[in-house]
């Protein structure tokens, strides 16, 4: 593998050289990027991440009656007419439908880094997964683990998962040279807090982890910090519209 490297915000994404032959590997821990993962871990076709509500009711528009859900948040409140993004619900309305998602900050650092060679979404749940997929398919590339930050500001539970995924990466092969300082610097946080019980602790610790312990979601919390728990590769096909994300484990289409 050529060069491993975290991007701390998704502000701080350079589209121009996602666009070089790299593949992206998205963060948003709480929520969007755990909740694409349960999603399709729970049966849905496939997950469209939207910047907006308005383009969200856009993209419905454009497909059968019946056989999407509109999920998402902006700033931390449900949107009016959408379903709350959070994983457990999921599983109540999400097999074989359609998922189309707007959220704050996942959803848009998605969308920000398209211009990637090959784009997958990672969380706790799959990261042990998702570096054994990427080292059997991208080995010879340099991969970007994006973290999504929230509104600008950096966050502690996407560093966390970006360091996880890179410690998996190395029991995959990948050699610690490959590893730029961010890069470093993530697994260094991550190996210092690797197991779940501290793993819960960090995620509970940050902004929007103690946001979600004060409103009932604990039981989210420790779902989504269930490390390696899933086998669902989410990837993005890109469209003409946009793309949607599929779990490349069933083999539906090429990666």
């Amino acid at each position: 593998m050529t060069k491993v490297h975290v991007v701390f915000r998704k502000e701080d994404i350079d589209e121009a050289a996602l666009g070089n032959g790299k593949v992206a590997v998205v963060f948003d821990i709480l929520l969007a990027t755990s909740t694409i993962t349960a999603a399709l871990s729970f049966g849905a076709a496939s997950v469209i991440p939207v910047k907006s509500a308005h383009e969200a009711k856009e993209r419905a528009n454009s497909l059968p009656h019946g056989s999407y859900e509109l999920v998402g948040e902006y700033e931390g409140r449900t949107i009016d007419g959408f379903r709350p993004p959070a994983p457990l619900f999921l599983q109540t309305f999400c097999q074989g439908k359609t998922i189309i998602l707007s959220t704050t900050n996942g959803t848009v650092a998605i969308r920000k880094a398209m211009n990637a060679n090959h784009l997958y979404v990672g969380s706790l749940l799959n990261g042990q997964a998702l570096a054994e997929h990427i080292c059997r398919q991208h080995f010879s590339e340099t991969v970007v683990a994006i973290c999504s930050g929230s509104s600008g500001r950096f966050c502690l539970e996407d560093f966390y998962g970006a360091g996880y995924f890179i410690s998996c990466l190395l029991q995959c092969g990948v050699s610690e040279r490959s590893l730029s300082d961010a890069a470093m610097a993530a697994l260094l946080f991550y190996e210092k807090y690797h197991t779940e019980s501290a793993g819960k602790t960090v995620i509970a610790s940050s902004r929007v982890g103690r946001w979600m312990m004060a409103h009932g979601l604990e039981a989210d919390i420790n779902y989504i910090n269930r490390q390696g728990a899933l086998s669902v590769i989410p990837v993005l096909q890109k469209t003409e519209s946009g793309g949607e994300i599929r779990d490349a484990t069933r083999r539906t289409f090429a990666c």
